[in-house]
């Protein structure tokens, strides 16, 4: 069972590749969740991108991987109160957003922020209980 279960320990952080398929593969979508008060939505994107792909390998062989699960629990974090609560509440919509998908839309904001916040506290237990390599934050 023990061999089991340790596959979560590579499960879920290769999860995040849907993200990285996301920002490769939708690019325009990923830019417009960058808050208007960021310059060059594209550059956020593909700099998300990288972050994800360097938080995947480090999780994945298990080097710098405390640091690399706190900086995305960090980042998750920031992504729920600085883009998707603002959302929820009817702020910083795209501006194709149709009227009669507002209420909907919210709807789903609403749930990308209790998302990001389960998904913060996994990788804050995975920083605390699974990672090995506590080089820089111990």
């Amino acid at each position: 069972m023990d061999k089991i279960l340790n596959i979560g320990k590579y499960l879920f952080p290769l999860s995040f590749l849907l993200y990285v398929g996301l920002h490769v593969g939708k690019p325009d979508v990923g830019a417009s969740f960058v808050p208007d008060f960021l310059p060059f939505p594209y550059f956020w994107n593909y700099f998300t991108l990288v972050c994800i792909v360097l938080f995947i390998v480090s999780a994945t062989i298990q080097k710098y991987d405390k640091l690399a699960y706190s900086l995305m629990a960090l980042y998750v974090l920031l992504m729920a109160i600085l883009v998707h609560l603002p959302m929820a509440l009817g702020n910083n919509l795209p501006t194709e957003m149709m009227v009669s998908d507002l209420g909907r839309t919210q709807e789903l904001e609403m749930i990308n922020v209790f998302r990001n916040i389960m998904v913060a506290g996994a990788l804050l237990g995975f920083a605390k209980y699974v990672a090995t390599d506590k080089r820089i934050i111990g």
